[in-house]
């Protein structure tokens, strides 16, 4: 089925419907939903037009949050762009720092160290889990208080996150905009301590999920998450989705085994799977993914290799590497 005839089957209701033309005697409901923060931050609402607890109509706004990302980096230089990229997703800064740097690289042929590709990718997996923390803390908030817990559990992921910004902060001497990556590398690099001092955060956040899942084992999280915003395989892929939201609806799927990247060809990586695509199923892959995250960075945090963080080819000034328009 194409993703239009998914979208006008009703499954989340038709956003071409005329309502004129909806049953006369419906009590229809007008809710705004968001712009809110955290969840959206402000980038997304949704008119929903409510038959009881039938959403029959949803009609979409964007465009409440364009940063003008590519117009500020029209005129930065590739060292520059780093802190911009920052806060294209203000809870991944370290990923989105990669995925600039690493296009940059490709671009300019640059080597990373191999010290710099074990840096990038412990970095990359606690930011996962900082990530996925935030996430389910907000995730038991949506769903109400009838969980006798959403608050609690909210409280509790943020305490947990809130260790690994210190570890970041260590490092970068910054908890949310990092800074780190810089193209052929990184500008920070971790001193004698730090290691030892990840390990027990890593083991405190793994014994900790096990209480998150206990508390979210209860009636009302399944009833609501449950057979609840189904997305198939095939509308994952019609509409693109990546990530957890892609695994979750049954595609076998992860560039860092498939096209490893960093020091991910150096570690064999189980990739977690759910074929529901349901939420209930990106919440189990999520905290399959928190798990697994955990397990590669202490894997790797004793096997961090000696030597430079940053190539010797790496981009020295500002106007050593330019693409020109379309080149790219």
């Amino acid at each position: 089925m194409a993703v239009s005839d998914h979208i006008k089957s009703g499954r989340w209701g038709d956003p071409y419907l005329d309502l004129s033309q909806y049953e006369a005697d419906a009590d229809l409901l007008e809710l705004n939903m968001g712009p809110q923060h955290p969840s959206t931050h402000g980038v997304l609402r949704v008119v929903l037009h409510l038959d009881g607890e039938t959403i029959v109509k949803a009609v979409p706004h964007v465009g409440y949050l364009h940063r003008g990302v590519e117009k500020l980096c029209e005129k930065l230089t590739y060292v520059q762009i780093t802190p911009i990229v920052d806060k294209n997703d203000y809870v991944s800064a370290m990923t989105n720092e990669q995925a600039v740097n690493m296009a940059v690289e490709k671009l300019a042929k640059l080597e990373v160290p191999r010290r710099a590709r074990y840096l990038r990718t412990i970095f990359a997996e606690m930011q996962r889990v900082a990530s996925h923390l935030l996430w389910l803390g907000t995730f038991a908030i949506d769903l109400g208080g009838a969980l006798g817990g959403g608050t609690s559990l909210f409280m509790y992921t943020f305490r947990e996150r809130e260790l690994i910004l210190d570890l970041f902060e260590e490092v970068t001497g910054s908890r949310f905009h990092y800074n780190t990556h810089t193209p052929g590398g990184n500008r920070h690099d971790v001193h004698a301590g730090w290691a030892a001092k990840v390990k027990p955060v890593m083991r405190l956040i793994a014994q900790r999920l096990d209480e998150y899942e206990a508390v979210l084992d209860h009636p009302i999280f399944e009833a609501r998450t449950q057979d609840v915003g189904v997305i198939d395989t095939e509308l994952a892929l019609g509409l693109g989705l990546s990530g957890p939201a892609l695994r979750a609806s049954g595609v076998d799927h992860d560039l860092r085994r498939d096209a490893p990247y960093h020091a991910y060809d150096e570690i064999e990586l189980t990739v977690p799977v759910a074929q529901e695509g349901d939420c209930h199923a990106r919440y189990r892959v999520r905290m399959a993914e928190m798990r697994e995250s955990i397990r590669v960075v202490l894997a790797l945090i004793d096997g961090i290799p000696e030597g430079p963080i940053i190539g010797t080819r790496a981009i020295k000034t500002p106007v050593q590497v330019k693409i020109k328009s379309g080149q790219a």
